[in-house]
């Protein structure tokens, strides 16, 4: 059973692994927490009551979990939507889960409250927070806007004890939940800075005010109100840059329109609301709308810009027969279509999940920044209590060595690192979808810097896949030309295979009657077998000839082969009949293709079913020198295999159909074309378009995702490097100190500059 949660109460990647981490200790579950949507997705063994994982979230912290009700429109298991009472419905009639608690905020919003809205609680805590910074002294330093009257510091007492439990609540509820789960971070280092600041300052206050000790103690309630407030900013700031990071796919579910204008069976025409389309139904899109729902055209001509969807930046031609694409606008002509796809069906909601899912999954980079991460907490621990200690014995100032062991906890938050990875492939991964490059596995994106081999597929990689009939010829004195090519036109109605397709569209063009064909069934690389009016046949390669030695005209075949053709039999009980043969277009992106990646020193490879003489004559004016022809599926991925034994790191490109062995195989799997068919179980990354220059695009996008990732993992670690000896004072003797305040500003910065990096992420 799987079922959609969403979670209340989480703000930053450590809440998100602590409930995360809390979930999945419950026997016979399995959960992936996301924290932008804010949703856990959970795999149970046996049902499991929404008390039971209450109780496992409320014993780490302060979160809410809200069951979601399966609300299948197609049957789906895998299929989910929320409960209307914590669902949000935007115009698309797609589901997007709303942070329980906060439906009236917007997506952004929803991951950024924890216990009330992170922003309501910075300005609360800095208007409590000014008065407190005018009546009290910074370090025993009076400055020169500091004020005080008879009883002030009364007033600075309750507003710093407001603001320590009101604003610091967050910090102080995450940090249990992060002791609870024995995995210390960022939440425990904040809580014991303003901790220690506080009850130090109430221990200074009762002595120097009520007791009145002999002898001045110095109260911190200055640097706990700045401290508080710059790092709820801090906080806030961090989760709208989290959310700004992967609102691509926020921005996908906003490309429909919130009406369509339905044809009713009668041709009149009414405007309803887009939830209420089902497939099979007609609709008309006019020139300059947006296509409502993924379809196929009916009638009418248009040109359809599909770059918001598929990044494909050029009006392509639509008429009758052709799809259309959800959220694509339409031209300066008037469509009618039927609906194919709706909802969750459709192409930009399987786009959403493919990139949610891909954003679920935890990368290598990832686990190394979150053992760093768990580190920084130890070794802020030890050394900012070894400053306490070094400090006080070199001072005798109780409050000089508080000072720094507060600043070396606050200014050591791996808060950073925490962020380092996930922003980049959150940034990453919506990237690409908005370029018509789907990631289905994250660990794609680091592996592809260690490509020194690209394998591809022929026909429909390279080339066009538009076979057009070259020859039709009678190899027997009992067939005609016309007989072949009705014969082996009604086998290939069963097929979707580019050859059928050129077969079927010449058949069509002769206005051939085609027979029908009875028994057909696929052979696995070859072609096929069927009965046709009472007698087998075959549709089979030169290979299968050879293999089964059959005779056939190997002239003819070599004459018709070298200039590019794909050549298929026809064998009529088990003797050759005829063949025709079918000329491909190379792709015009193809040899520029080719070209980039000789230039990166990756090697390309064709591998192809087709014969010999065919591949390499496009091999040749492409550029690629090592050809494997006449392949079968599971040949193509012994190649991949051979090659990996060699110490070669392998990506296979192919259409995710016939290639699916080899895109198993490879160490990225590449299917390409897919269009709205993204549900392609053996490929890593899917390219929508038919373009092979997306090869290199998603090269690029990965070698920048990898640098991004480098980047934030030396900042949010270097800058600690730096940042924690700083805080402890080793600069001291030549009058560098660094104040708690300012150590929060520079753990706040780091932050921010972490997530700014990661939104600079571009494709090229």
């Amino acid at each position: 059973m799987k079922h959609t949660y969403t979670i209340g109460g989480m703000t930053c990647g450590h809440c998100r692994s602590s409930v995360e981490k809390a979930l999945n200790a419950i026997e016979g579950i399995h959960a992936t927490v996301t924290l932008d949507p804010p949703v856990a997705i959970i795999r149970m063994d046996k049902h499991i009551p929404t008390e039971v994982l209450q109780d496992a979230l409320s014993k780490v912290g302060d979160y809410t979990i809200e069951i979601a009700q399966n609300v299948s429109h197609n049957n789906n298991p895998d299929h989910v939507e929320m409960n209307s009472m914590h669902q949000g419905h935007d115009h698309t009639g797609m589901s997007i889960p709303l942070e329980h608690g906060h439906q009236n905020h917007d997506h952004a919003g929803g991951h950024m409250a924890h216990m009330g809205n992170l922003k309501q609680k910075f300005w609360i805590s800095l208007i409590v927070a000014i008065p407190i910074i005018l009546f009290s002294p910074m370090m025993g330093m009076k400055l020169p806007f500091t004020l005080s009257f008879e009883g002030s510091y009364w007033v600075v007492l309750l507003l710093a004890s407001f603001l320590y439990f009101y604003g610091g609540w967050p910090f102080l509820t995450g940090a249990i939940g992060e002791l609870k789960t024995k995995n210390p971070a960022m939440m425990t280092l904040i809580s014991m800075g303003i901790t220690v600041s506080y009850i130090y300052s109430v221990y200074a206050f009762v002595s120097n005010y009520i007791l009145q000790v002999p002898g001045h103690r110095m109260d911190f309630f200055w640097e706990l109100a700045t401290l508080i407030v710059i790092m709820l900013l801090g906080h806030w700031i961090e989760m709208k840059a989290v959310g700004n990071a992967g609102n691509a796919l926020q921005k996908m579910a906003e490309l429909l329109p919130g009406s369509a204008h339905l044809v009713q069976p009668d041709g009149s025409i009414n405007d309803v609301p887009l939830q209420q389309i089902q497939e099979g139904q007609h609709v008309m899109v006019k020139a300059g709308e947006k296509v409502p729902a993924d379809g196929k055209v009916i009638s009418g001509e248009t040109s359809v810009n599909e770059s918001m969807v598929t990044g494909e930046a050029k009006a392509i031609k639509k008429n009758e027969g052709t799809t259309v694409i959800g959220g694509s606008v339409n031209g300066s002509g008037s469509i009618v279509i039927e609906v194919t796809g709706t909802g969750e069906s459709g192409y930009l909601a399987q786009v959403m999940k493919l990139v949610g899912q891909a954003q679920q999954e935890k990368s290598r980079a990832e686990s190394i920044s979150d053992k760093v991460a768990k580190g920084l907490f130890y070794i802020a621990l030890i050394v900012g209590i070894t400053a306490f200690i070094v400090w006080y014995i070199i001072d005798k100032d109780i409050n000089i060595a508080l000072e720094r062991m507060v600043t070396v906890f606050i200014i050591a938050c791996p808060h950073a690192l925490g962020l380092a990875i996930p922003l980049v492939v959150a940034r990453s991964t919506s990237l690409g979808a908005t370029h018509g490059l789907l990631i289905r596995n994250r660990n794609a994106l680091e592996k592809a810097k260690d490509i020194s081999v690209v394998t591809m597929d022929k026909t429909g990689t390279l080339t066009e896949g538009n076979f057009r009939v070259s020859v039709v010829k009678s190899l027997s004195d009992r067939w005609s030309d016309a007989d072949i090519l009705k014969t082996m036109a009604a086998m290939e109605v069963h097929s979707n295979h580019p050859l059928a397709v050129g077969i079927l569209d010449k058949a069509k063009e002769y206005k051939t009657d085609i027979p029908k064909a009875e028994n057909v069934t696929l052979i696995s690389g070859t072609g096929l077998s069927g009965t046709v009016s009472g007698q087998e046949a075959k549709i089979v390669t030169a290979a299968y000839l050879d293999k089964n030695a059959i005779l056939y005209d190997k002239s003819l075949f070599n004459d018709l082969a070298g200039k590019g053709n794909s050549i298929s039999y026809l064998l009529i009980n088990n003797e050759v009949a005829g063949l025709i043969a079918q000329g491909d277009q190379i792709k015009p992106e193809a040899k520029r293709t080719v070209e980039e990646l000789h230039k990166e020193n990756i090697t390309p490879v064709m591998l192809t079913g087709d014969n010999e003489a065919s591949a390499k004559s496009v091999a040749e004016r492409v550029g690629i020198n090592d050809v494997f022809a006449s392949l079968l599926p599971e040949n193509k991925e012994k190649v991949i295999l051979e090659y990996q034994h060699k110490g070669k790191t392998i990506m296979m490109v192919g259409d995710g159909v016939n290639d699916a062995p080899a895109l198993a195989r490879a160490d990225i799997g590449v299917a390409i074309g897919a269009g709205t068919d993204v549900a392609i179980d053996s490929a890593d990354v899917i390219l929508v378009k038919s373009n092979p220059y997306d090869i290199i695009h998603f090269l690029s996008l990965a070698k920048n995702t990898s640098n991004k990732m480098v980047q934030n993992l030396w900042w949010g670690a270097g800058y600690n490097i730096i940042a924690i000896p700083l805080a402890a004072g080793v600069l001291a003797p030549v009058g560098i100190i660094l104040s708690p305040a300012i150590g929060a500003v520079l753990m706040s910065v780091s932050t921010v500059i972490v997530a700014i990096n990661a939104l600079m992420l571009r494709m090229k």
